[in-house]
This record gives structure tokens, sequence and C-alpha cells, in this order.
């Protein structure tokens, strides 16, 4: 059921990705291949599939939640853009491509992930009969924060800033909830706008979020280690010759796998909060610390 629902995320939302980038003009061909080189790299696409995943289960229809699923996979291909370059991660390859520096060059690349992430608040402020014009704004106002200084960038620099020096576990998780959590988290957040939730399934979801976006880190960092080159797409043990401090840094290996489990626990106990039949969020969240890549 979830192998086949990922599958069907994925073309759906390439399918919309290749459609808005493709019906920009012609006028700088060299930075449109870039972004699809950037958007359509393939990938799990873990964050669309969360905002159809909460939305159908809150009766949302999954036209009205294109324009959240494109959008915040653009601003997840622009980080990962960014995250690359020279001056960042500095990495040649990414999902076993060449990243977009490297195929095209540095200025092009930092280009495509402005022109990404611009294009993803694009999509999701354009009009829809569907969502009232104070729906839009809530989403647009969760996709900049969670994107921005209080999110992703914000985390962003604290792990630049840690890079070769010791952190604890505390200000690790900190890190990790804004860098890779705060989008994860946002993903659910666009859907309960979608679906005007009641507060309760908001909490409940929202912890859910959290539990799994934090999970999904700890997985990471423990793939960083595990898993070859050639599985996760990347170089393997980038993190250790970065001197980043990491889960099984701190906790080792199987502190870390311990901590991936009770997350993935603390997802599963509020999802059991829901008066629905929440068995695709389940399996998502045990996909989520089981996956090689």
């Amino acid at each position: 059921m979830l192998k086949h629902s990922l599958a069907q995320c994925q073309a759906r939302v390439d399918a919309i990705l290749a459609r808005e980038i493709d019906q920009l003009d012609d006028g700088a061909p060299r930075l449109k291949q870039a972004m699809r080189h950037g958007a359509l790299l393939g990938g799990k696409r873990i964050r669309p599939f969360l905002v159809y995943a909460v939305g159908e289960l809150l009766g949302v229809d999954k036209q009205q939640l294109d324009p959240c699923a494109a959008a915040i996979e653009c601003i997840h291909a622009y980080s990962l853009i960014h995250d690359d370059l020279p001056a960042m991660d500095n990495d040649c390859l990414r999902r076993g491509q060449p990243t977009v520096h490297v195929a095209f060059d540095e200025a092009t690349a930092i280009l495509a992930g402005d022109a990404l992430q611009t294009l993803a608040f694009d999509i999701i402020s354009t009009a829809d009969a569907e969502l009232d014009a104070q729906q839009r704004l809530q989403m647009v106002k969760a996709l900049a924060q969670a994107s921005g200084y209080a999110g992703m960038c914000g985390g962003q620099a604290i792990d630049l800033a840690a890079t070769g020096q010791s952190i604890d576990l505390a200000q690790l998780t900190r890190l990790h909830n804004l860098k890779t959590g705060a989008l994860i988290r946002c993903a659910a957040e666009l859907a309960l706008i979608a679906a005007k939730a009641p507060e309760s399934e908001k909490a409940a979801l929202r912890t859910y979020a959290d539990a799994i976006g934090l999970a999904f880190q700890v997985q990471d960092d423990i793939l960083d280690i595990t898993a070859t080159t050639e599985e996760l797409g990347k170089p393997q043990g980038s993190d250790l010759n970065a001197n980043k401090s990491t889960f099984p840094k701190l906790l080792g290996l199987a502190g870390a796998q311990q901590t991936a489990d009770n997350l993935v626990a603390d997802a599963l106990s509020a999802l059991a909060k829901l008066p629905y039949n929440s068995q695709l969020l389940a399996e998502f969240a045990r996909f989520i610390i089981e996956r090689r890549v």
C-alpha cells in the first residue's frame, strides 16, 4: 500500500513540477535546464507525500493539495541545490547524479535555487476556487516560516556554525528540528490548513509530523555510516568527514537507532488519538526509519 502510494505521489508531483518549469518562457534556457535538473533528479518526495496523506485523511481532494505538494518540493529542491554548493557542503553527487553546480556552474546553481524558491510561492499563492484567500495567506505564511530564518535556513546556519565543534544532544535536536523538521512539519500544516481541521486533530498531526521529522534526520545520520555511496546517491560518510555532530556520534549507533524507534512510537501514539483510519501514515512513520536511502 505505502510503496504504491509513494510511487503515485512521485509521478504526480514530478508531472506538476515539469509542467510548472516548462511553462516558464525561454528567455533563460540554461536556468530552466538547471531548475529541471535540481527539481526532477529523483527523490522519495517525502514532503509532498505527507501533504497528500494528511490531506486525504482529512477529506481534502488531491487536486486541492497539488499546489501545496509542488510548492513544498520546490523549496526542498532549492535547499538541496544550495546545500551542495562549494560554500556549503561542497557535494558533487546528489541522488547518484552530478549536483547542479557541477552539471552547470556555481552561479547558475545559485540562481536555480533562487528561482525554485520563488516558484514555490508563485504556485501556492495562485487563486483556487476551492480555497479561500485566508487559507492561501495562511499557507504562504506557513511555508515562509518553515523555510526561512525560523526554520530551514536558521537550522542550516546553526549547522554550519557547529561544523568542527562539539554540540550537545539538545543543540543537535534543535538544529535538526529547524533544518529538516520544519519543512516536514509544514507539509502536514499545509494539509491541515486546506482541510480547516479542528484543533484536536491539528495537535495530533503536528505531534506526528514533529516526531517523524526528527526521526528522518536520525535515520539519515545512521545511513551516513551504514549505507554505501551507491545506496545513498551521495558520498558515504560525508558528515563524519566534515566533522559534524550527528546522532550516532553523540549516542552511538545503537543509541541513535533506539532514538529513531522511540520517535516512531511517539508518532504512532499521536495517530491513535485521531478518529480516522491512519494506517498509511503509520506505515509511513515506520518507513522513515527502515529505509536504506
